[in-house]
């Protein structure tokens, strides 16, 4: 008399001429969130037909994928660039502008951070080896990656040698949305300090606008006027906007 066999739940009765065993059954697979396979197309698209020619968001995905491992994050590149109007605003908000945005942790805040950072100190080694003169166009691209997309008005100065190189960019007032608080005094004595031959005024309008106000021109003229006696020349006034860069030289206000 055959025994008979029961057969538990998750296993098969398998075997030739009534030998039978049990074997276990694998469960069926759970599918992959939708979100994983996405990634797996982006990244083999940025890696065929070159990050390039990746819109600003995709771009932003590919960044985040690291900083937020377990989570769809196309919504979050496009609410990011729908907050700060694009990416080079993205990247020039500030730590506790970023973490308004749902979605946007302390980790992938400071990783955003960390990229608009690599960007400044990418332009200001392209000045840095060259006399400021020549590497005219790269000076306007590092201010605009610096300054353009401040939400608050800030006051930079450039200190240059005698061969007109950088010596410095320092940071010598930071103020409001509309003015920044700026020292003529300090600025020559921190000059003399760095045996500085010069100077390169550089501030933003978080407006958009880079057109110079008639307190900037004010300003301009007493920087300019500290620093004469002490044989330190103000090259020029850069102003920064989304919308451009304003050279004070360029329109006869220096």
């Amino acid at each position: 008399m055959r025994a008979h066999l029961s057969v538990e739940p998750g296993f098969l009765e398998v075997g030739l001429f009534g030998d039978r065993a049990l074997a276990p059954v694998a469960p069926p697979a759970e599918p992959k969130p939708h979100h994983l396979g996405h990634r797996d197309r982006l990244r083999l698209r940025a890696r065929t037909g070159g990050l390039a020619a990746l819109p600003d968001y995709e771009l932003l995905e590919l960044y985040l994928f690291r900083s937020i491992p377990q989570k769809d994050v196309k919504p979050l590149a496009k609410a990011l660039i729908a907050r700060f109007g694009s990416l080079g605003g993205v990247l020039g908000a500030s730590l506790e502008e970023l973490r308004t945005v749902s979605g946007i942790g302390e980790a992938a805040a400071l990783d955003l951070k960390l990229m608009h950072e690599a960007a400044q100190r990418m332009g200001r080694e392209t000045v840095r080896k060259r006399t400021v003169i020549s590497s005219w166009s790269a000076l306007l691209a590092y201010v605009r990656v610096a300054l353009a997309h401040e939400a608050r008005e800030q006051f930079r100065v450039l200190f240059l040698d005698r061969k007109n190189q950088l010596i410095a960019d320092e940071v010598m007032g930071r103020g409001t949305v509309d003015h920044a608080p700026v020292y003529p005094r300090e600025i020559v004595r921190r000059a003399l300090e760095l045996s500085a031959s010069a100077v390169i005024l550089v501030h933003n309008h978080p407006s958009g606008d880079p057109t110079p106000s008639a307190a900037d021109v004010d300003m301009t003229r007493q920087v300019a006027k500290a620093a004469e006696p002490l044989k330190i020349s103000v090259h020029d006034h850069l102003v920064v906007g989304r919308d451009g860069v304003a050279s004070f030289k360029a329109l006869g206000l220096l």
